[in-house]
């Protein structure tokens, strides 16, 4: 179980601390990224200094935010990945080469950025600072992920889906992930009602590699820190959906 699960998904959930950090790797018995938002540093060097404790403390498994997207912080992560090298980066689509150059390395887990067009097989690329501001790129799904791929990054994040709004839209980019090798990163909307929904739509389509992104549902409003039981449910949860792939006698990647 859990070679499969290592493999084929890992969560993705936010941390307020160190402390918190760390509960929630447990929780989730390894199997997560931890989020840490770049726009919560006042500078590049100070967001490296604490990020390299999150390093040590979580086998490095730290996956560096923009922030809700915000494509202002493009040049930031990127900037941080310079000295820092996490397992895992976020960043918009026009930014994806650079962080690339940045990182100097091809083992981190980088994703970039499209957001849903309202047509399925069509994505809007234009999630860069400048380009954000333009009419929005709209081009198919596979182009996308070929660009995403000749710019260095192994994922796609698709963002924001708003739950199960896109869901029709999702699901051709699953299609369309799953033919071209490509890891997903479902974004926006995620919670424990429908997170088990779109893993299992992913696994069914082939994708290699699934990491939903589940934030602000699970984060308690009062304190600010992620809910560590509802981690540990959310980990229970996307279990199961695995383990349903065992009884299926599912073809899996060790």
């Amino acid at each position: 179980m859990s070679n499969f699960y290592r493999n084929r998904v890992c969560l993705n959930v936010l941390a307020s601390d160190l402390e918190n950090a760390e509960a929630c790797y447990q929780a989730a018995k390894g199997h997560v990224y931890i989020g840490v938002l770049s726009k919560n540093y006042s500078s590049v060097k100070e967001a490296v200094e604490d990020l390299r404790q999150y390093g040590d403390s979580l086998d490095n498994a730290v996956s560096i935010g923009l922030g809700a997207g915000d494509p202002h912080q493009w040049k930031v992560v990127a900037d941080i990945a310079r000295s820092f090298k996490p397992k895992h980066v976020n960043q918009v689509f026009t930014g994806v080469g650079y962080t690339r150059s940045a990182l100097d390395n091809e083992t981190t887990m980088l994703n970039g950025l499209v957001s849903p067009s309202g047509t399925p097989g069509i994505v809007c690329v234009s999630t860069g600072p400048l380009s954000a501001q333009e009419e929005p790129a709209m081009i198919p799904i596979e182009t996308a992920i070929a660009m995403l791929k000749d710019m260095g990054a192994q994922s796609i994040k698709f963002f924001p889906m708003n739950g199960l709004e896109t869901i029709e839209e999702y699901r051709a980019v699953a299609r369309a992930c799953a033919h071209a090798s490509f890891a997903l990163e479902p974004t926006g909307g995620l919670d424990l009602t429908n997170v088990e929904e779109l893993i299992r739509i992913a696994l069914d389509a082939g994708v290699k590699q699934v990491i939903p992104h589940v934030y602000s549902s699970i984060i308690d409003s009062q304190t600010n820190q992620t809910n560590v039981a509802q981690v540990e449910t959310l980990y229970q949860k996307v279990k199961a959906v695995v383990d349903t792939f065992y009884e299926r006698g599912e073809q899996v990647e060790s």
